[in-house]
């Protein structure tokens, strides 16, 4: 006796769960254990490949936000930004270059000559003793005495030959003279004053070999010059021209193999006229001071 089926057959499906694997017929046979067992074993091949491809890709997920994260941060942190991210040099404020200062420049210095080349700025006093200070006269490793010496308002009455007329063409006004000793060589040095430089380099230019100044002699210098060779030299500075006459006291003629008494006079000219630039320095830098 058959019984119908108020309902379709269940199918059997090894990846459904809780799906039933149908035995045959009425006959009441034993279901098939070992087709089950494979089938449960293809079930949990399956999940074991679904869990391991889930987490490689849930991996990759963190991996990739995590380097998201990364850039993120370090382009939102403005106070670690590189330098390169700056803004263009052209936008920075300019450093400043070396800085400018109005140009100062110190007032020039004055000039020693011009106190000397006139009358109206050479002021100081002056004599024969303040031109030619002290007793003694140290030029290298000559040392001169210093003699008598004379001041004059008549500037021709201590000249002779040429000089006197070339003096008083060009307004001589005053003229002192000193006499310094060494051995039997003796030298008298005359210094002419002038208003002017002019005055005093005409009387240079005017000047030939016979324009002479006298020798001064007294207070132990014996006469020289008188009648005898002796060597003289002219020129100027300033307003000041200054003359030399060199000579033995014994009356010998100067030649030009006496070369001491060539050193001697040589050597009275250059302390003439450093004294003279003396002179000018020295008002120069009162003026200065003032």
């Amino acid at each position: 006796m058959s019984y119908g089926q108020g309902g379709p057959q269940s199918q059997w499906d090894p990846w459904k769960p809780n799906s039933q694997q149908p035995w045959s017929g009425s006959d009441g046979a034993s279901p098939d254990w070992a087709a089950l067992a494979e089938a449960s074993e293809t079930r949990n091949k399956r999940r074991r490949l679904l869990f391991i491809g889930g987490g490689a890709l849930a991996t990759i997920g963190i991996g990739a936000a995590v380097a998201m994260g990364v850039v993120n941060a370090d382009g939102g942190d403005e106070a670690n930004r590189p330098t390169s991210s700056l803004p263009p040099t052209a936008d920075l404020p300019s450093a400043s270059g070396t800085p400018s200062f109005a140009p100062t420049s110190a007032p020039p210095p004055l000039d020693p000559k011009e106190f000397v080349s006139s009358k109206a700025k050479d002021k100081a006093a002056n004599s024969p003793d303040l031109m030619f200070p002290g007793t003694q006269l140290t030029m290298g490793s000559n040392v001169y005495k210093k003699g008598p010496t004379a001041d004059s308002k008549t500037c021709t009455a201590a000249v002779q030959g040429t000089l006197p007329k070339v003096l008083t063409a060009n307004g001589c006004t005053r003229l002192m003279r000193v006499t310094y000793t060494k051995g039997n060589l003796a030298v008298t040095v005359g210094v002419a004053v002038f208003d002017t430089e002019a005055q005093a380099l005409k009387v240079k230019s005017q000047a030939d070999s016979k324009s002479i100044v006298k020798a001064l002699t007294g207070g132990g210098v014996k006469a020289f010059c008188n009648g005898a060779i002796c060597r003289s030299t002219t020129n100027s500075y300033g307003r000041y021209a200054y003359f030399t006459i060199t000579g033995f006291t014994g009356g010998k003629d100067v030649t030009t193999k006496d070369t001491a008494a060539f050193t001697m006079g040589d050597d009275l000219a250059e302390f003439t006229f450093q004294q003279i630039n003396r002179r000018g320095q020295a008002q120069a830098s009162a003026a200065a001071n003032s």
